[in-house]
């Protein structure tokens, strides 16, 4: 008799290859506008950080929209742009060998594995709006964890689960399938921080509403933000029939008192950092001369072996 599982299969919230697909098409293109809006407000925040950092991680860089504001941030800093398969930019790292493009690995686990990449440490690491694309947190977070310094500082923002909502009510509606994938929860980031070695993350969400005049301008701006990554979209290809009918449905459902087409946004920004490491103390523990010394060295950096 067959052994009973112990884990269940996680069911994918985004099809890696859509994600590809539409980070082949728009990493080539200045970030999107709503990118470097987020970014300006999560700049806000910069004053949280303390120490002045030396390096700064940029993850995902070609679509964070971030370059201009963090070098005016932090002109002496070293600024560490990642690019869109977690691997980093040629730019910033002369002569160091990267591996194929980008763009010829698939996005998600297969492409961190096979990378041997070790990050350089920084005091600061920042990934604007790039989160909810990630399927496999514990994947990546333990990577932001030890990209980091001790006291080193971690900040992003990504969509939360109510963006487009409403765009979700019609789709429901007619019988389509979902818009897009589900995105993760504030509550459930937190705790995956958490899980990954983070200390004290802090999370807070905000609600944007964007408008639009007609159905063509609300659709390609969505183009523009990503694209349908849901596992359980409608298959196959749309014809004339369908985009009338979509866009009848988005003016019906989505215009306002003031006649534009009404989409809401949810933005959560999450901050966190690296503590000093501490050993997990059981009934009986035990631990190596290394990891011993490890330690003492991260509570006085500057002493000698």
């Amino acid at each position: 008799m067959a052994e009973p599982t112990t884990t269940a299969r996680r069911t994918p919230r985004i099809d890696a290859a859509a994600l590809q697909r539409h980070l082949r098409r728009t990493t080539s293109h200045a970030a999107p506008w709503l990118h470097e809006e987020i970014a300006r407000r999560m700049a806000d925040r910069l004053s949280l950080v303390r120490r002045q950092p030396a390096r700064v991680i940029d993850w995902w860089s070609p679509t964070s929209g971030s370059t201009a504001l963090l070098k005016a941030h932090y002109p002496q800093a070293r600024l560490l742009p990642y690019g869109c398969d977690d691997l980093p930019m040629p730019e910033a790292f002369a002569g160091a060998e990267t591996g194929p493009r980008w763009w010829q690995r698939l996005i998600g686990q297969q492409a961190r594995a096979e990378s041997s990449w070790s990050p350089p440490t920084a005091e600061l690491l920042w990934a604007n709006m790039m989160l909810h694309w990630v399927d496999d947190l514990p994947a990546l977070l333990p990577r932001w964890h030890a990209a980091l310094e001790v006291d080193g500082f971690l900040m992003f923002s990504c969509f939360g689960p109510d963006t487009l909502k409403e765009l979700h009510a019609v789709y429901a509606e007619l019988g389509w399938g979902p818009p897009g994938s589900p995105w993760v929860d504030m509550h459930d980031l937190g705790d995956e921080l958490v899980h990954a070695g983070f200390a004290d993350p802090v999370m807070d969400m905000e609600r944007l509403t964007l408008t639009w005049d007609s159905p063509a301008a609300l659709l390609a701006e969505l183009r523009g933000l990503g694209c349908n990554t849901a596992p359980a979209r409608q298959p196959g290809l749309r014809g004339h029939d369908w985009r009338r009918k979509l866009d009848m449905a988005l003016t019906q459902h989505l215009t306002g008192a003031d006649g534009r087409l009404h989409l809401g946004f949810e933005i959560i920004y999450g901050h966190a950092f690296r503590p000093v490491t501490r050993a997990r103390m059981g009934a009986q523990t035990e631990i190596s001369l290394d990891a011993m010394r490890e330690m003492t060295r991260q509570r006085n950096p500057g002493r000698a072996d």
